[in-house]
């Protein structure tokens, strides 16, 4: 074989130079994306190590429950009014029959008002609620700005107030005056989602993210989702849908037949803040002949509703969502209550993020784990 010369060795410098800048530049863009006949990248070996090891980690069934163990015994003669954003919506409802199950096992009456999804009617169930003079009301699932008065009136008169969705973080509020709030942290399920794209696609993907930018929670969880898709230098995010949550039967088909057009190779994954996306994306996809187990493999950043895992299960255009345990909620609820009835603290427990597929959902349309009613049961004495 004969040296090269000195020109051939400055060219395969500045080849390996420019390759190994390429595999160092972060994936956030929303242009276009890298073109099909691109040499592969790098990848992020590390982060995609972590993400493998999280994502293995939350795909785990739960086989044992990690909440509290000890608590008050439980009290009597208690009515409880449980306030719904709105009863169509699958998370509220599917917390309300969790609070209404576990009643029947405490021996508390539970009452539920639907407040028909707008700030009239919410306003106007919280009112009612006040007026049956309840031992306790549940905000479930709505801003309890929407009802500052009657926020202020329920704390004059000294009903404990627990949220179900009702505030960003978990735990105890004081502005507004909650004895606790009971919902998964926004920052888990948005690294955990990210995480599973990284896996997923070992380190190699191109995003489409679908978010709700008029609503403050939704538009940080979607920020949060960016941020670690950023960690990993072979994903790229193409493009970052702002869709509102009632709008999605309207736009997302559309807005989906425009990314297939302006993204037809590149777009191999989606990630949405709220499951209800995909559902409107469906149509779209099959009308372009997309196979439902194909890309783009999507995963819905939050929720869990019972159509979500029809979709996982049936694998038609979804194939994992990160889903609140709803009935375990349900089931929390009324322990906190009990101890907020006794005089003690807040529980503090937050329910760790589940990531369910196919593969491990055994068939179920709900994510309920394991362990809790016999846990609660004891505590209570019942």
């Amino acid at each position: 074989m004969y040296p090269k010369s000195p020109r051939s060795r400055r060219v395969a410098v500045l080849a390996v130079a420019a390759a190994l800048l390429v595999g160092c530049q972060r994936g956030t863009s929303t242009g276009a994306g890298p073109s099909p006949t691109e040499p592969a990248r790098p990848g992020c070996p590390t982060d995609l190590a972590r993400a493998e090891a999280a994502t293995a980690y939350a795909e785990k069934p739960h086989t044992m429950w990690h909440g509290p163990a000890l608590g008050p015994r439980a009290t009597s003669g208690k009515d409880i009014v449980y306030v719904a954003q709105t009863m169509t919506n699958p998370g509220v409802a599917g917390a309300a029959k969790g609070v209404q199950e576990a009643a029947k096992v405490i021996g508390w009456n539970v009452r539920v008002i639907d407040g028909q999804g707008t700030p009239a009617g919410i306003q106007a169930a919280f009112s009612q609620a006040i007026a049956l003079r309840p031992s306790g009301i549940v905000l479930g699932g709505f801003d309890p700005g929407l009802t500052s008065q009657q926020v202020a009136k329920a704390t004059a008169e000294h009903l404990p107030l627990i949220g179900w969705h009702a505030v960003a973080a978990p735990g105890p509020s004081k502005h507004p005056a909650l004895f606790t709030n009971i919902t998964t942290r926004v920052e888990d399920v948005a690294k955990i989602s990210a995480d599973w794209i990284i896996a997923h696609s070992h380190g190699h993907a191109g995003v489409v993210l679908f978010t709700d930018a008029s609503i403050p929670f939704a538009k940080n969880k979607s920020d949060l989702i960016r941020k670690e898709l950023a960690t990993c230098s072979g994903v790229h995010l193409l493009a970052q849908e702002n869709i509102p949550l009632s709008d999605t039967s309207s736009r997302a088909p559309q807005e989906v037949s425009s990314l297939l057009s302006r993204f037809p190779d590149t777009w191999t994954h989606s990630v949405a803040i709220n499951d209800v996306y995909f559902a409107d994306a469906a149509p779209a996809l099959r009308a372009a002949r997309r196979k439902g187990a194909g890309v783009p493999f999507n995963i819905g950043a939050g929720d869990g509703d019972p159509s979500a895992f029809q979709r996982i299960n049936s694998r038609q255009f979804q194939t994992a969502t990160v889903p609140e345990p709803f009935s375990q909620q349900g089931w929390q609820i009324l322990d906190e209550f009990n101890r907020a009835f006794s005089g003690g603290p807040a529980s503090g427990y937050v329910a760790p993020v589940h990531i369910a597929t196919a593969a491990n959902s055994g068939g179920a349309t709900t994510w309920d784990p394991p362990g809790y009613r016999a846990v609660y049961r004891r505590i209570w004495g019942r």
